[in-house]
Formats: structure tokens, C-alpha cells, sequence
């Protein structure tokens, strides 16, 4: 079987075991190209993802089924008897970064934790104290108690040791730590503490985590052997290029300490990599929701995988952190940043501009918020995925449901009141259930038989769809009933239904739903 232009299944009768490999292939790149490519071709991948019935399970499984012919990844015992694909038990990850501060810095993952603990235990407090305190970063750069010499500051992690800013042989040799008073001194210690070790000795633990997950997890052969191509792709999606990219915000940021130990400003390095940030973070954390998905179902249908990935997390150089761990970073960091340059720009001197800072934090609020739009338009297209499989257009014309910006809005049952006159008894009415799909362009009715909808009819949405108010009592019909225009049909022509919900309320949402306001009137018919 192979995938036409337009997304839909075709068979290649006849097709020798090495055409279909190539051909699985092929579909395998043309469906990575979609996913990947800068132009935003999601929504095709998904319906190619969709439509094939060589992908099995539901619109959510992306994995191809094993084929005797042409097996696209290694069962659990060919990959134990693969000759150089041992699972390498690693005590260190060699760190090529020009970086400072990675080989001292934990992991991003411990880092993260007690950021989070210390979030829940936060000073309440507005002196400067109190704020200063609350700021301090936990574990990673604690500083000392008042009653302990500078020297003396706890090192929490076992790893490396992380200096304080108060540490630096800048700071000592230039005697600053003397020439600043007490009130400047912890001002000054909550400016650069923030937005030279929150901000680099972070970055530099994320940089570390980063360059953990592709080395010991990405690039582990025996763990690729377990997979087809698309499913490694979509399991550590541009992860590479997220490394690449924070260890060159890393470089510039380190590059801006040494120019002076007494940061003065952040903001504009941050601006300088905005379009690099959002190039990488955007595809990365829209890909996490099939990452989480195909995690799991690997995990309870891959025993090669499964097997590969518990030796990879049990080598000392995890410390104990799951896969998972790892491949959820990027999002929190992402997150983690705009909160570090809120907290520098709330510590920020009077006499300096925030405008850099102000436009960077700006910018990255607009990276968060691209990537929330991203997943929303994602979960959507794979509803339409879902529902385009399901949908029959054997009664009238058939029509793509994946198009560009579409979304559900809406659904579900009414009745459609059916009025007959009879010579002998007069008017009388019948109901048959019909089902309605409201997309923020379109306006579907369908019959529901088992799982499918036959579709009835459709119009344009909100052009061509009306709603008015039924004098229900003198029709002999339910006060829950109204009308429903469609000005232009699936045939080009007007045509109306009578509908019913089972309450009020539900009545009151269609209406506001497929209308701005219902049109009140008494129709006659």
C-alpha cells in the first residue's frame, strides 16, 4: 500500500517485499518532511498519519505495524544480538562545550526540584530581606547565613561546586564586596545572584541535562534499533538543535559576565537569540504531546525498547533521572526563563533602562504563547483526523474536513421534528435524532449510526446558517424547539430544520452557539 497526493490509501498489487520497504520508507520521510517543515505542514502529516491503515490503533498511535517483508525496527531479541549495540553503562558524559560552569553545574532535573520546593516554602514578605530571600536560588547557589563567613557557603549537590557571585576571583581580587554597603551589598547580591547564576549557572545545568539526553538517549544505537525511524524522530523531535541553541545563549551570556562581574543588563543578550529560541522551542514543545503518547505505548508494547531504556536509566551518569525527565526540559525551561527576567526586572536599579529587559520578557511571554497555540491548533487537527476517518459524505458532496485554521467547536445530539399534514388526522410530527459537528467555518448534520456519521447536510458557517425562534405552542411542539436556516446548502439551495433539545439550557447553548443572537419572530409553517 502506498499514500497518494492527496492523502488517501492506494494499492500496489503485486509489490515485491523490497518495493514495499522502500515504499514504507519513502512514506516515513514524506511524513517527517510534513511534520518538520518551516511552512507548517502539521495538519498534512497528520492526515497521512490518519488515512494510513498501516498505522495501527487510533488517530493518537504513530507507530507502524511489524512487517515479516520489510521490519522497520528490531524485536527484542535480534537487538540483544546485535553485535557493538551493547547498552553502555556510562559513569560521565563528556561535556565538548567551551561553557565555564557546565562541568560544576547538576543537572537541570535537581535544579528544577528545588526551585519547586522552594516556590512552595517562598518568603512572604515585601522588605528587601524578605525578597532578596525568596529569590535566592535553592541549592544551586545558596547563599551563606548571617551568622557563616562567605566562605563558608552550604554546597547542596554532589556534584560540582557552583560559586556565588560574592565567589568570583573577580569580586575578590577588585575588593567589590568592600566598597558595597550593607544595603547595596544584598541588593546587589539579589541582582547578580539572579541574573548571573539563575540565568548562566542554570543555563548551564540545562545545557548539561540537554547534552546528557542526546548523547547517552538519542545516540544510543541499541535504543534506535528498537525503533522505526519516525518513532525515534517523534520521540526526541529537534532536541539537537535545542542543545545547539542554548549552548550559544550560554557562551554570549558567560561572554557578557566577563566583560564585568557587576551585570549590568540581560536583556538585550536574551533579544539577541529570540528568533533562534522560538525556531527551536516552538516545534519542540507542539511535538510533546505525541512524544507523551508514544512513550507510553512503547513502554507497554515494545519490549525491545523497554528493555534498552531501563539499562540506559539505571547507567550512574542519569543519577536516577528517567527518560521522561529529560525530554520535558525544554518546556520547563522555556517557562522557568520568563520568570528569572521578571524577578531580575523586579530587582533592576531605578537608574537603568528596563526597556531591554521589559522587551525580552515580552518576547519570551511570546514564545510561550506561540507554543500554546501550537498544541491547541495540534489537538485540534487530530480531532479533525479522527473525525474525517468516521465521516460518510455518500448522501451529498464530499468535503475535506482538514483544512488550515479549522476548529470543533461544538457537537452533539437534537432531534429533527419532522411536521406532516394528514387529511384524516391533521398535523402530526416525527423525530429522528440527528448530529450536529460545529466548526468555526462549518456547519455539519449527520445521521450517527454505530460510530460513523452520514452526513445530511452542510453549510459555510456563520454566512449561511440562521436560527430563529419557533411559536412552538401553536405548532403543537416543545418549547425547547427552534429553526434552522441554511441560506446555502451542500446543493446550493435554502433549506430548513425543525430541531428540539432535551432542556432549555441545551437549547439556549445552540442557539448562542450557532448564532451571535437568535432571531425572534413567529414562524408559521
Amino acid at each position: 500500500m502506498s499514500l497518494s497526493a492527496d492523502g488517501r490509501n492506494t494499492w500496489v498489487l503485486g509489490a515485491s517485499p523490497s518495493t514495499a520497504k522502500e515504499q514504507g520508507e519513502k512514506n516515513s520521510q514524506d511524513l517527517l518532511e510534513a511534520l518538520y517543515s518551516p511552512a507548517g505542514g502539521i495538519a498534512a502529516a497528520l492526515r497521512s498519519v490518519g488515512s494510513r491503515k498501516i498505522w495501527s490503533g487510533g488517530p493518537d498511535v504513530l507507530s507502524p505495524r511489524q512487517d515479516k517483508d520489510g521490519e522497520t525496527s528490531l524485536p527484542l531479541e535480534r537487538v540483544l544480538g546485535e553485535q557493538g549495540c551493547e547498552v553502555e553503562m556510562k559513569e560521565t558524559i563528556e561535556m565538548t562545550s567551551a561553557s565555564k560552569y557546565i562541568h560544576a553545574s547538576p543537572l537541570y532535573q535537581d535544579y528544577w526540584s528545588e526551585c519547586m520546593r522552594t516556590e512552595m516554602n517562598r518568603i512572604r514578605g515585601s522588605s528587601l530581606s524578605g525578597l532578596v530571600a525568596s529569590m535566592r536560588l535553592p541549592g544551586l547557589l545558596m547563599p551563606p547565613s548571617p551568622s557563616a563567613g562567605i566562605a563558608s557557603a552550604p554546597r547542596r549537590f554532589h556534584e560540582g561546586t557552583c560559586l556565588l557571585w560574592q565567589d568570583l576571583p573577580e569580586v575578590r581580587e577588585n575588593g567589590l564586596l568592600e566598597t558595597l554597603g550593607p544595603r547595596e551589598r544584598q541588593l546587589q547580591e539579589a541582582v547578580t545572584i539572579i541574573a548571573t547564576f539563575e540565568l548562566i549557572s542554570s543555563e548551564a545545568s540545562y545545557l548539561k541535562s540537554l547534552t546528557l539526553a542526546v548523547t547517552h538517549f538519542q545516540e544510543s544505537r541499541a535504543l534506535r534499533l528498537t525503533l522505526p525511524m519516525v518513532e525515534h524522530h517523534i520521540l526526541f523531535s529537534n532536541l539537537v538543535e535545542v542543545k545547539g541553541i542554548s549552548e550559544r545563549f550560554l557562551l554570549d551570556l558567560e561572554a557578557r559576565l566577563e566583560e564585568s562581574v557587576v551585570m549590568r543588563q540581560v536583556g538585550d543578550v536574551v533579544l539577541q537569540h529570540r528568533a533562534a529560541l522560538r525556531r527551536v522551542y516552538v516545534p519542540y514543545i507542539t511535538n510533546m504531546m505525541y512524544q507523551e503518547t508514544l512513550i507510553q505505548r512503547l513502554m507497554q508494547q515494545n519490549r525491545g525498547f523497554l528493555h534498552v531504556l531501563k539499562k540506559l536509566e539505571k547507567a550512574p551518569v542519569c543519577q536516577r533521572q528517567s527518560l521522561k525527565s529529560f525530554l520535558v526540559l525544554p518546556f520547563q525551561r522555556v517557562a522557568r526563563l520568563r520568570i528569572i527576567l521578571e524577578n531580575i526586572l523586579k530587582l533592576t536599579s531605578p537608574d537603568l533602562d528596563p526597556v531591554p529587559l521589559k522587551e525580552a520578557i515580552t518576547a519570551i511571554h511570546q514564545i510561550l504563547t506561540e507554543c500554546d497555540e501550537s498544541v491547541q491548533r495540534m489537538k485540534q487537527t487530530e480531532k479533525l483526523v479522527h473525525l474525517e476517518k468516521l465521516v460518510d459524505f455518500k448522501r451529498v458532496k464530499s468535503i475535506p474536513l482538514i483544512t488550515r485554521g479549522r476548529t470543533l467547536l461544538y457537537e452533539g445530539f437534537l432531534h429533527q421534528v419532522k411536521v406532516k399534514k394528514s387529511t384524516t388526522w391533521g398535523s402530526f410530527s416525527s423525530f429522528c435524532q440527528v448530529y450536529l459537528h460545529l466548526f468555526n467555518d462549518l456547519l455539519l448534520l449527520s445521521l450517527r449510526e454505530e460510530e460513523r456519521f452520514h452526513v445530511l447536510d452542510y453549510a459555510t458557517f456563520p454566512a449561511c446558517v440562521r436560527v430563529e425562534q419557533l411559536t412552538a405552542e401553536a405548532l403543537g411542539l416543545s418549547h425547547k424547539s427552534f429553526l434552522l436556516h441554511l441560506t446555502r446548502n451542500h446543493a446550493g439551495i435554502t433549506a430548513a430544520y425543525i430541531l428540539a433539545a432535551k432542556t432549555s439550557l441545551e437549547k439556549e447553548t445552540w442557539l448562542k452557539a450557532l448564532g451571535t443572537e437568535p432571531i425572534s419572530g413567529n414562524k408559521q409553517l
